[in-house]
């Protein structure tokens, strides 16, 4: 008994002791506290939400929050741009929490028109890219590096010239006739970036749309580049030392034919046109003397392009900053060095006679602070070009090569001496590939490039808080001095026969030294600005404002050069948030331009953008755990530009000159007034328009930014529409020939370009160090032309309207022909008679569609066709791991619609005048009776080229590509034994231009089709980097 009374005491006992909890458990209690953030400010709007429910409640304008919660609950905390906190209530009645902000989103500053800006805040379109991301590309420009990083941006790369290999880039494709380069300031002023030290920079942002580029006016129509370099930060002093070795290959470049090859292929062009056997160029000894090579100077076989290009070079980069400071002073310091071989053998003692490549770049920026008040900021910069290239240069080289048929030459023997065909045994040639630069010199140029800006910086808050004044002065100059030691003609050597079987050689020529020119180049220009900046918080109020004046001159324009050219303008800017959530910005550009009459110099240049953060708001809640960022943007604004092919004052009157009366057959052109003396004649030069003005783009972006899962996907969005208007033109194709009149600058043109912009990004990790991320993207873009300032042509189909700037045109291709069954094909499909070509067609020859119908091929049936040189598709793929020490990167970039125009060689199958090399290309894709299904290329023919070499769809060749562009792997080690100096060393390996696969097989699909230039090249790069 005593013990079942015991159990029941227990049990009362262990009832008293629960009971509580439960009631605890289930009660609700009022919790009320403050949210800060981890400056210790009060944060307006944080969303506090009870788990796993619907329940909640906002802070207030004093960070004060109160809400009713089960004792046992958990509150959600959560605000944009800060790391969401989860806090047990516990039972607590009060809780204060401190917010950390998210570096990755808020504290993340993204450089924009006249200063930086929170990326959270932005509204408009802009891109940009770290300087460690530059650095996997191992190229010798900057250019080439950005290529593929950036959304938006394309680049087109036409040679690979070591310091010549600057690409084109366009920011959203073509908008104009009077091109499409971005404006480019580097900290801020207009410079040249490609030859930079990637070292050096820290960060390049590209702005898109009008919002962030109407505050430049005039020169902001085409996007603009900005490129900001390192700074120094507080902090002790901290060295980098870099250092790479890489190794240079050619990625694709074109073949020739042989000797034998060629002579075959010639006679068999003539027997096609109907020559006769015993008038054919090439006999049965020669050709098979050309099949044995077995007499080689009389009967050379020369590939002269594999026989001058090195099978690789060396490039070498190099760099050493030291950056830190204190409160007082902070410094950023560098000094760097790139090295580039060229992949030419010149067969010449002289190690300067190559292509080759050396720059010296250095920088200092500094930043003072001079009391409370007052900042310096000092910033110095430049670079020592020195290029030596072949004496005739690039372009007349590589076309000499090409242009020189096999068995012009033997090339260099044992002894040095430049052996060339004897024309006797091989026919007429032009000269041999040796000819414009063996024994003939070098160029050498050595640019000395300055740039220095001054920065003075006064906080005004003695006035009112948030206000400085900012007052900025920059100073360029450029001097280029260019040796010429070159000589007009070498020596070489003619082989001769012998009567006893031998082969003698008789010189030709004789040896000079080199002569020896001087030339000279140079340039400067200053910059000025002084503006007032304003930065205010009200609560939940952020509130910016800029107020700017600025004025540039440049010193030696193309054009008049002993005026300069100058530039004058204001700018506004007003931005402004509300709790994050709402965004405007009003941005305003007030330009003047000398090209302009007075009543027409000046242009104002507008634009307006929002945004709203959707996911701050408290009906997001219930999704944020699938879509945790949901932001919208939406921009337009005008912008415009004033520059038609560097030409000025177009609104001056025309000019007029003199010209002699030569009385050249008893003719005379001037005047006569009875004084037995003929004057020269009076002639209109160049004519004026005093009404000419701007031309002026209105440009529309509309953008999405979201994440998901924990920001673990992100992806962005813009679809943006352009209206150029009053487009700067030449209006030659409007006056009549009769009128003898001049044409003159009018705005006449309008292009409309559209396109849109996709990025995805997914970024995770798999256990405890293992990091990687997965971004893709695409970009789109057309233009189209509404207005051109053409003559309506007789037929819709030559109208230049309604297709992009730079369309390419010509014949439609129908068939090679076939005779007899090419005449029934044409019926059956068009419902007539074949047309008459423009020659007697063979076997194997063109044969175009007659689009008139008035049965002949003539300049009427042209139409448009294909693509430009710029794609309209872009993709890039960017993929990158880390792993503890080690980590990797790749980007792929492809593109398509896009089209080269194959011209010179790779259409006129002996060259113009029948004595030229020939692509093996052209001749593996030729047609013949064998290969009649499969040839892409006509016949060879002499007779019919005028009908086989026009531009038609046979020439336009399909240049997309997927390439490997940057590839990078490296291992880092963070402590080095016994060298604790260290802090960190990383060795690794990078390349670029790996891999390229692409339809187009006769040279690499961004190489210029209209001339051959330096191959493009491939990199394969060993690199170190130490930290101390």
């Amino acid at each position: 008994m005593k013990k079942q009374n015991g159990l029941k005491l227990w049990g009362l006992l262990a009832i008293c002791l629960v009971i509580p909890q439960i009631i605890s458990a289930q009660s609700t209690i009022t919790v009320r506290g403050t949210v800060v953030d981890d400056a210790g400010e009060t944060m307006i709007g944080v969303s506090v939400q009870i788990k796993e429910t619907k329940n909640g409640t906002i802070t207030d304008y004093d960070g004060k929050y109160s809400v009713k919660a089960p004792a046992n609950a958990t509150l959600v905390f959560s605000y944009v741009g800060y790391k969401t906190k989860e806090v047990p209530v516990a039972g607590k009645s009060h809780l204060d929490v401190t917010l950390e902000s998210d570096a990755q989103t808020l504290d993340e500053v993204v450089v924009v028109a006249y200063g930086a800006q929170k990326k959270v805040t932005i509204t408009g379109a802009v891109s940009n890219v770290g300087g460690k991301e530059l650095l996997k590309s191992p190229t010798a420009s900057l250019g080439n590096a950005l290529s593929g990083k950036l959304p938006g941006v394309s680049s087109v790369q036409y040679s690979g010239r070591p310091g010549g290999d600057d690409p084109t880039i366009y920011v959203r494709g073509v908008g104009s006739f009077n091109g499409a380069s971005p404006l480019i300031l580097v900290d801020g002023v207009e410079r040249s970036f490609s030859q930079i030290d990637p070292n050096e920079v820290e960060d390049i942002s590209i702005l898109k749309d009008a919002s962030a580029t109407a505050v430049f006016g005039v020169r902001g129509a085409n996007g603009v580049i900005l490129v900001t370099t390192k700074r120094g930060e507080v902090g002790k002093t901290k060295i980098n030392f870099s250092t790479s070795y890489g190794i240079q290959q050619v990625t694709n470049f074109i073949d020739m034919v042989d000797s034998y090859t060629w002579a075959s292929l010639y006679n068999n062009a003539q027997t096609g046109d109907g020559t006769a056997p015993s008038q054919l160029r090439f006999n049965s000894d020669a050709l098979q003397h050309f099949k044995n090579g077995d007499q080689p100077l009389l009967y050379p076989n020369t590939n002269w392009l594999d026989y001058v290009m090195k099978k690789s070079a060396p490039q070498q980069q190099h760099n050493i900053s030291v950056t830190g400071g204190n409160q007082v002073a902070r410094y950023f310091v560098s000094v760097g060095m790139l090295s580039q071989d060229g992949l030419f053998r010149t067969f010449s003692t002289d190690k300067h006679t190559n292509f080759t490549y050396k720059r010296y770049n250095y920088r200092a920026n500094v930043d003072l602070s001079l009391g409370k008040r007052n900042e310096l900021s000092i910033n110095m910069g430049g670079r020592i070009e020195d290029r030596y290239e072949l004496a005739e240069g690039e372009e007349k080289v590589f076309g000499s090569l090409v242009n020189a048929v096999p068995f012009s030459g033997a090339g260099i023997d044992s002894e040095g001496r430049r052996i060339v065909a004897n024309k006797s045994y091989v026919g007429d040639y032009d000269s041999d590939g040796l000819a414009p630069f063996y024994g003939r010199g070098y160029n050498r140029k050595v640019t000395n490039v300055l740039n220095l800006d001054l920065i003075y910086k006064l906080k005004m808050d003695f006035i009112t808080k948030g206000l400085d004044l900012k007052i900025k002065g920059s100073y360029n100059s450029d001097y280029t001095q260019q040796k010429k030691r070159t000589l007009y003609e070498g020596v070489s050597y003619e082989p001769l026969l012998t009567e006893d079987g031998n082969v003698a050689l008789r010189k030709k020529g004789d040896a000079w030294n080199l002569g020896y020119e001087e030339e000279y180049a140079f340039g400067r220009d200053w910059y000025a600005e002084a503006s007032l900046n304003y930065a205010r918080k009200f609560g939940v109020h952020d509130f910016t404002a800029l107020l700017l004046y600025n004025q540039s001159k440049y010193y030696y324009p193309k054009n008049f050069v002993d005026i300069p050219h100058g530039y004058v303008g204001l700018v506004g800017r007003v931005t402004y948030n509300y709790k994050l959530k709402y965004m405007a910005d009003i941005n305003i550009g007030y330009n003047g331009s000398e090209n302009f009459a007075p009543g027409y110099r000046y242009g104002l240049f507008p634009s307006f953008s929002v945004g709203w953060i959707a996911s701050s708001e408290k009906f997001w809640e219930p999704v944020k755990k699938v879509v945790s960022y949901f932001k919208l943007r939406a921009s337009i604004g005008q912008v415009g530009n004033d520059n038609m092919n560097d030409l000025r004052f177009l609104y001056l009157p025309g000019t007029y000159k003199m010209g002699a009366d030569s009385g050249e057959n008893g003719k005379h052109t001037g005047y006569n007034f009875g004084l037995g003396t003929w004057l020269g004649s009076a002639y209109e030069e160049t004519a004026g328009n005093p009404f000419v003005t701007w031309e002026t783009a209105t440009k529309q972006n509309y953008g999405v930014d979201m994440k998901f899962f924990d920001d673990k996907l992100s992806t962005n969005i813009d679809v943006f529409f352009e209206d150029r208007k009053d487009i700067l033109i030449n209006n030659e194709a409007i006056l009549p020939g009769i009128t003898a009149q001049k044409p003159t600058s009018v705005n006449q043109g309008r292009v409309k370009n559209k396109g849109y912009e996709i990025v995805l990004s997914w970024t995770d990790k798999i256990g405890k160090d293992f990091r990687y991320t997965i971004s893709p993207s695409m970009t789109y873009v057309r233009n189209k032309v509404i207005e051109n300032g053409e003559v309506r042509p007789r037929y819709e189909h030559l109208s230049g309207k309604g297709y992009p700037v730079g369309q390419r045109t010509g014949y439609e291709f129908f068939e090679f022909y076939d005779p007899g069954n090419t005449e029934k094909r044409y019926k059956e499909i068009y419902g007539t008679d074949m047309p008459k070509q423009m020659v007697d067609v063979k076997a194997g020859d063109c044969v175009y569609v007659d689009l008139t119908n008035d049965g002949v091929i003539d300049e009427n049936d042209v139409h448009a066709m294909f693509y430009s040189d710029v794609p309209e598709y872009n993709f890039t793929t960017n993929l990158s791991f880390s792993y503890k020490g080690l980590d990797f990167s790749m980007l792929w970039l492809g593109a398509t619609n896009v089209t080269r125009n194959l011209q010179g060689f790779y259409r006129e199958q002996f060259g113009s005048m029948n004595r030229s090399a020939m692509m093996q290309w052209v001749a593996d894709n030729s047609w013949t009776q064998e290969t009649a299904a499969t040839a892409i290329l006509p016949r060879l023919s002499f007779t019919s080229k005028g009908n086989n070499t026009v531009n038609s769809s046979v020439y336009y060749a399909d240049a997309s590509y997927l390439r490997l562009k940057s590839l990078e792997i490296g291992y880092s080690f963070k402590k080095i034994p016994f060298i604790p100096q260290i802090d960190n060393l990383r060795i690794y390996f990078s390349g670029y231009n790996l891999l390229t696969f692409s339809k187009f097989k006769a040279n690499d699909p961004e190489s210029a089709t209209s001339s051959i230039n330096y191959p493009l090249t491939r990199v394969f790069n060993f690199g170190l980097n130490v930290n101390f």
